[in-house]
């Protein structure tokens, strides 16, 4: 996501970092390629017009021209404004004081709101909190079997919801099972349409009037660009949303929605949807966002990603043996289960600072991973664990076993040795003689 806007715009910039001092001519010309970048991103027209508007009055303010960074001075202004369009901050769900709190997601077919809702069940469960799950899409017989067939992958209860029901009346009967189960949050899977028509947002109306929700989230694809904009308006002037969660921005979106959706409606985007798994849902982070599109990394989101993923105990366990030198291919495929755990391995890359201007053509495949597990998964327990005893005919049966090459298997025993050579460097006072090294 963001990547072409990403691109683009530090291409500006190292452009404007080149200045040894700026004129009115320069910064004029970077923010015409700026503006180029947003609308190639789809944002609405008139965010970019707003946001261009305050760039060109603060970097043709005092503080860039006379400062002897110009060019970073720019880049600072441009995070700062788009961190301030997209919000400053992230807005969570709204709950409430009452029990249980009523999410409602709305939005058109096709959006990704049934999914949502099973990607937010579990966000919820990750807080502590007793969701339950309404299948209320009564136009709909294969949303009510797809909800229930996700709640029950993700161990979240689901009320029982019967085709040619009232939707009104499901919406009632799953908030009451839902108390007398003891959940803290229920979430309705509401109807959706093609396009936005009155016989929809009617159905809708009634569903909030009879439940009063905490909280109405807007499910948009991100993929939409624009049109999403439109959406979050229409759907804004008929309920009053509470905010939008932007799903498949994983896929080919171009950000325009996400940049755009605050200005527009006055409303924040609260999550993005970022995968297909049950937890690929992160909390919308202005900040973090803007950091990201510039290239700058996301440090926080990385953090939160590796304490959801990391086992303590085990993480722990893998230091003691990183000291005594016991680290087995064991520990590295079960290392590794971790951090896949984490999303997309190119993902992750893209949060550490400095990084994405450097994984221009890097292609990082989760395939590869795959296939480093089927080779160590093929091997016995006893080679796991002494990798030193793998000869040449059993490194033949660990390739036939595990669908590869003997080369493959080499590589991945040869770079195995090279990071235990690496860490004997570390244990055994190698930390205290590089200290004394490095005059610490």
């Amino acid at each position: 996501m963001f990547d072409n806007l990403s691109d683009r715009l530090n291409s500006v910039f190292k452009k404007l970092k080149g200045q040894g001092k700026l004129s009115e001519k320069n910064v004029e010309e970077g923010i015409k390629e700026v503006r180029m970048a947003l609308l190639e991103a789809d944002v609405h027209y008139k965010v970019v017009k707003a946001l261009l508007a305050s760039i060109r009055e603060r970097a043709l303010g005092q503080e860039v021209m006379e400062s002897l960074t110009p060019g970073q001075q720019v880049v600072k202004i441009v995070h700062e404004e788009l961190r301030r369009l997209m919000g400053d901050r992230h807005e969570d769900l709204r709950l409430g004081s009452a029990l249980p709190a009523v999410i409602m997601l709305v939005g058109l077919q096709g959006s990704g709101k049934t999914t949502t809702a099973g990607k937010l069940a579990v966000y919820l469960r990750g807080m502590g909190k007793r969701p339950f799950l309404v299948p209320a899409d009564v136009q709909r017989p294969a949303a009510v079997e797809q909800l229930t067939k996700i709640a029950k992958e993700i161990s979240v209860p689901v009320y029982a919801t019967l085709p040619g029901s009232d939707p009104v009346a499901v919406c009632r009967a799953g908030r009451q099972e839902a108390a007398s189960q003891g959940a803290e949050v229920v979430i309705l899977d509401t109807a959706g349409r093609l396009h936005v028509d009155e016989g929809l947002m009617a159905e809708l109306r009634r569903i909030k009037d009879d439940l009063h929700p905490a909280d109405i989230l807007l499910v948009a694809d991100a993929m939409t660009g624009q049109d999403a904009v439109n959406m979050a308006q229409a759907f804004d002037q008929a309920l009053d949303i509470g905010g939008v969660v932007l799903s498949k921005m994983d896929g080919d979106a171009r950000g325009g929605a996400a940049l755009s959706i605050r200005h527009i409606t006055g409303k924040p985007v609260k999550f993005v949807g970022t995968g297909e798994k049950p937890n690929a849902l992160e909390p919308f982070h202005p900040d973090r966002m803007a950091g990201r599109i510039l290239g700058m990394g996301d440090v926080l989101t990385l953090i939160e990603k590796a304490q959801g993923a990391v086992d303590v105990q085990k993480a722990a366990e893998l230091e003691k043996k990183l000291r005594k030198s016991e680290f087995t291919l064991e520990d590295f495929r079960d290392q590794m289960a971790q951090v896949r755990k984490m999303g997309p391995i190119e993902d992750i890359l893209s949060m550490i600072p400095g990084l994405k201007g450097k994984m221009k053509g890097l292609k990082v495949e989760d395939r590869d991973f795959v296939r480093i597990e089927a080779i160590i998964n093929s091997m016995t327990a006893k080679e796991r664990r002494q990798p030193g005893i793998i000869n040449g005919s059993r490194r033949k049966r660990i390739a036939v076993g595990s669908g590869t090459s003997v080369p493959e298997v080499n590589r991945l025993l040869k770079d195995y040795d090279q990071a235990m050579k690496l860490m004997k460097k570390f244990s055994k006072g190698g930390l205290r003689n590089m200290g004394r090294m490095m005059g610490m």
